[in-house]
């Protein structure tokens, strides 16, 4: 076997006959071997049964398996572990492929002799997004694009998203899978469930191995975006959970601390907060509202020195 892709699914078996479909229109993919893995994260809903008619009513190899464990991360490990081929692909079942998109990914695994290819993910149907989300916020919502030509990617800041990511499956097996304590849980609708960074850090590990990381502008996929995704809560838990992490994880020593808490992180928060104050008063809302997600990142940096301030106290007892 050439090619796993691995999609991870929960509770959304409606996206997935949209997303096989696509998959199963793949041209120019006759000269390797390839399978779907749909990976089925603890669902409580018919996604199995939705699984099984999509094995009879598509003639592309599909195969169905089940991780109790909640989490991405978790969905994605075992994807790999079920996979005996040489490359895997992650994408959710969110995702709809253009027609050339898995060819795309092979060829240039066998032109650069690489450890990852990443490719373009597009919004869809950006022109519906309210307009407080500005082009610059896109990311937030999966969008990649680095333009039209293909180039090695440094692993630091350029880097695949997981919404169209490929790796050699050794390099998986070497970095030692995602980190489970990391990645989406469940819908990811709720604060306790939207915590990211597994994919920046699987990159950073793959590069500090001396992985060799490829753009490839021709594997395009469309990301469906979801209702609750469109609401401000969701980009502001989006990074207010990105500075706890970035807190809990952070190594440094600080001399100057207030329970744990480097003092500059609170000259951050007022700063933030009187840019947020000037930028709404000049340009609106929809405007402060980026800044406004700085306040909430710095906040949950508050949140997470705290807490490891407290575990780290609670640890010497």
């Amino acid at each position: 076997m050439d090619i796993s892709i691995i999609v991870s699914t929960y509770n959304r078996s409606h996206n997935l006959p949209d997303c096989i479909q696509h998959l199963a229109a793949q041209e120019n993919a006759e000269h390797f071997q390839w399978e779907t893995l749909i990976v089925d994260n603890n669902s409580t809903d018919n996604t199995k049964l939705v699984a099984e008619k999509l094995q009879q009513d598509y003639a592309i190899n599909i195969r169905y398996l089940f991780e109790p464990n909640q989490g991405l991360s978790f969905a994605r490990n075992c994807g790999t572990r079920e996979s005996s081929a040489e490359f895997v692909i992650f994408i959710d079942d969110d995702i709809r492929v253009k027609p050339n998109w898995l060819a795309s990914i092979y060829n240039r695994f066998i032109s650069e002799k690489c450890d990852a290819v990443g490719g373009r993910i597009y919004v869809e149907s950006p022109e519906d997004l309210p307009k407080w989300i500005t082009p610059d916020m896109y990311g937030f919502l999966g969008h990649r694009d680095f333009g039209d030509q293909s180039f090695q990617m440094n692993g630091r800041d350029e880097f695949p998203f997981g919404g169209n990511m490929c790796v050699r499956r050794d390099m998986t097996d070497a970095i030692g899978g995602f980190d489970t304590r990391m990645g989406r849980k469940g819908e990811g609708s709720k604060r306790e469930e939207l915590f990211k960074g597994e994919e920046t850090k699987f990159f950073h590990q793959l590069t500090d191995k001396k992985g060799v990381i490829w753009y490839e502008p021709n594997a395009i996929v469309l990301h469906k975006i979801l209702p609750y995704q469109l609401k401000k809560k969701f980009f502001r838990t989006l990074h207010f959970n990105a500075g706890v992490q970035s807190a809990l994880s952070d190594e440094q020593i600080f001399k100057r601390t207030f329970q744990g808490i480097p003092l500059y992180v609170f000259s951050q928060v007022f700063q933030a907060f009187f840019k947020y104050v000037s930028l709404y008063i000049t340009s609106g809302s929809n405007n402060a509202f980026r800044q406004q997600m700085n306040i909430g990142y710095f906040l949950g940096q508050v949140l997470g020195y705290s807490t490891r301030y407290k575990q780290a106290k609670a640890h010497l007892k």
